[in-house]
């Protein structure tokens, strides 16, 4: 992992080429699995044997560098107990001076003064003219947490580009629905479909099997590579894991990242 001092994030990318596309992983609920979408999507791309790098910009919980084999990076926001917003310029200056893909991981308490630095700055229209791609993954959960989780969906399609929002609808604290209604079918999202990119559905499995393997490999930090070597899995609990990854690079391939 890359030290960062608040100045500069000092590793650099080689031997990457075709411009850089930036996936930042966003939502203002905690808990809800903002970085571990953020490391599937690094694993989604290096399985393309793409120049993947990532950062964590989480000030409080830097999850995404606890996964030792993405070698995330950290970028210290913080100053005097809060978050000094001038040090986005650091993660700009780096997507537009280096190609490859960029994974970012956000806290919380980041959601709210990046995506305002993001708009103030006008960073979606700003990186397309520097020959960028961005693509903003929110999570919407089902359970006590759907209203918290719509409610930062549409925070941010309110402001944000077409086509420029991954929705990752987390299945682990129910299904996403209210009144019978999927997702897809709510009002919110049929209003700002032409911001919505495509879907990722993260599927509730049985919690006594795929579940405990999926809880263990994250409680380790692991990737699904990591575990599926791992001497700590089974070969069944492999299996529920190559079944888990499969599903989700699928999805991920339909929505065309890489074109």
């Amino acid at each position: 992992m890359a030290a960062n001092n608040g100045k500069a994030i000092v590793q650099v990318n080689s031997g990457c080429a075709g411009g850089a596309t930036v996936h930042f992983s966003l939502q203002g609920k905690g808990g809800v699995r903002k970085s571990v979408v953020a490391s599937w999507l690094a694993q989604y791309f290096r399985s393309k044997e793409l120049c993947v790098t990532c950062i964590d910009t989480d000030p409080v919980n830097a999850t995404l560098t606890q996964f030792k084999d993405l070698n995330a990076e950290h970028l210290n926001v913080l100053k005097a107990g809060g978050i000094n917003e001038k040090q986005f310029d650091v993660l700009v200056e780096r997507v537009c001076s280096h190609d490859g893909i960029y994974v970012v991981d956000t806290g919380a308490t980041t959601f709210v003064p990046l995506w305002h630095y993001m708009l103030e700055h006008q960073l979606f229209h700003f990186l397309v003219a520097q020959g960028r791609r961005v693509f903003v993954h929110l999570i919407v959960t089902g359970g006590q947490g759907m209203q918290d989780t719509l409610a930062g969906f549409k925070r941010v399609a309110e402001t944000a580009p077409d086509k420029s929002i991954i929705v990752w609808l987390n299945e682990y604290f129910g299904e996403v629905e209210r009144d019978g209604k999927r997702f897809e079918d709510l009002q919110l999202a049929r209003e700002f479909a032409s911001k919505v990119a495509g879907a990722v559905l993260v599927r509730e499995r049985n919690r006594n099997t795929f579940g405990d393997d999926i809880k263990l490999m994250l409680q380790d930090y692991l990737t699904f590579d990591a575990a599926i070597q791992s001497k700590e899995f089974g070969l069944v609990s492999k299996q529920r894991l190559t079944i888990v990854r499969r599903d989700l690079f699928d999805q991920l391939d339909s929505l065309a990242l890489l074109s």
